[in-house]
């Protein structure tokens, strides 16, 4: 069968390139392995613990970030909207209380409201303010869209301007841990990205989680004539003798197209196209990850944790690569969701706290073993809920962790990775001819990011100077 565009991923890079290309008329087909879309950020469902009947909870959808009031103009999210012609109301968005960076002896309280980390920043390192505001008219100029920008240090960056270790610290934290592929350090220009994304814009979180934007994406592209079809794993990417992609196989079935674009990830699509140079190896990222999710039987109160999400460092010094041991408790993302704005009423409630893993030990152990370190997973993320709690005493109704390992068998994302490769490709542009990546290993980060991604390389690379 003939198409004009092959998309192969149903998550949100991929919906998005889809419905761009079928606003145009393009005869377009999204290829997804799995049964449901949604990719890294998708729902699960199980047994509802003492109800009955079923329960669906989120997959990697803490918040969404880059935030925008209605009617606002010139950000990410009006830009969205605008090229989805999707509406802001059906989003549902419930902004954030406050957030906060807890280090041992320091805080950084920050909100929707720049005003508020400025402030703080002011308060706790009243000697670097200065410093800070230089920073903040960096990320202002800098121009992170940019796809001829080569790699460069955001460690190297903030050292140059801010003098004190613990802040660059604290500012780095939360936004490494939301986007960064590399160990330690990031892109500056992913760096840009997201401390405009989180600092600048901020969270929320649409009502009813992650299914809202699903629903919202899947019926736009019904209604344009986009095909997406489930449980149909590409096998190899189809190129011609002069080299270039033609179409894809599905383990028996061909489908043809004169533009492929692919949101599995650049190392992923590398392994499964024959027609890729031989020294074109991009990196598979180290950064996986372990989420608890915790139900229980009543809200915390405000007075108990009033934050909706806490990056979490226990040491002077932030630590962001593999942990040395399973899992690293050291840090931590708590996520609070009954803490939204319009999300407080009475009734259960949840907690969801990251951890960083390592993927090589999980990989390695027997079932039983495997079980065993889900379980030393959830009682340590489960006294920290407590100790970020005083006071709180809610009965566990539920609990659940998944692994790098439940990441790989859902996403195929190799190791489990889940912020891909360290080799971006910005313009997506791969060696083959009419292949291009969408997604996180094209640079855009986060939600909003990822479906600018398909937008973006559809525009550039699938409409040829159609609308932007």
């Amino acid at each position: 069968m003939n198409y004009d565009a092959i998309v192969i991923g149903a998550g949100m890079s991929g919906l998005a390139a889809g419905i761009r290309l079928a606003m145009f008329d393009k005869k377009v087909v999204i290829l997804e392995k799995h049964s449901i879309p949604g990719g890294l950020n998708s729902y699960y469902q199980r047994r509802n613990f003492d109800k009955g009947g079923i329960r669906q909870f989120d997959v990697g959808l803490h918040a969404l970030t880059n935030f925008m009031k209605k009617g606002e103009k010139a950000k990410p999210f009006s830009k969205l909207l605008k090229q989805l012609r999707l509406s802001y109301d059906d989003f549902k968005l419930c902004p954030q209380t406050y957030s906060k960076i807890s280090f041992p002896d320091y805080e950084l309280k920050f909100s929707n409201e720049f005003e508020l980390l400025e402030n703080e920043v002011a308060e706790k390192f009243p000697s670097q303010i200065d410093a800070f505001n230089k920073l903040v008219v960096k990320v202002k100029e800098f121009n992170e869209l940019d796809l001829s920008l080569g790699y460069s240090s955001s460690r190297e960056a903030l050292k140059s301007i801010i003098s004190d270790e613990l802040l660059i610290e604290m500012i780095l934290c939360p936004l490494l841990i939301y986007g960064s592929a590399w160990e330690d350090d990031m892109d500056f220009a992913q760096f840009v990205i997201m401390f405009k994304s989180l600092y600048f814009e901020g969270f929320s979180r649409p009502e009813g989680g992650v299914r809202t934007i699903i629903s919202l994406l899947m019926k736009k592209l019904e209604d344009l004539g986009g095909e997406v079809r489930f449980k149909a794993a590409v096998t190899s990417i189809l190129t011609d003798s002069s080299g270039n992609a033609v179409g894809v196989d599905l383990g028996g079935e061909s489908l043809m197209a004169p533009v492929i674009f692919s949101s599995i990830g650049y190392p992923e699509t590398v392994k499964i196209t024959p027609g890729f140079k031989a020294d074109i190896t991009p990196r598979v990222g180290a950064m996986t990850f372990l989420e608890s999710i915790f139900v229980f039987d009543k809200k915390i109160a405000s007075n108990q944790n009033d934050p909706t999400i806490v990056f979490y460092n226990n040491a002077p010094k932030y630590s962001y690569r593999p942990a040395k041991n399973f899992f690293d408790s050291t840090s931590a993302v708590v996520c609070f969701p009954d803490n939204y704005e319009a999300s407080k009423t009475d009734g259960e409630g949840t907690v969801r706290i990251t951890y960083m893993a390592n993927y090589d030990q999980w990989r390695d152990l027997a079932r039983e073993e495997y079980e065993l370190k889900k379980e030393a997973v959830a009682d340590s993320a489960l006294r920290l809920v407590r100790n970020l709690s005083p006071g709180f005493d809610g009965k566990l109704l539920f609990k659940d962790v998944f692994s790098p390992l439940t990441i790989e068998r859902y996403t195929w994302h190799l190791n489990g990775t889940v912020y891909g490769s360290i080799d971006k490709t910005r313009d997506g542009k791969t060696s083959v001819p009419g292949l291009f990546i969408i997604g996180t290993d094209q640079g855009f980060l986060g939600i909003v990011g990822a479906m600018l991604s398909g937008i973006s390389m559809a525009n550039l690379h699938g409409l040829m100077g159609g609308e932007t």
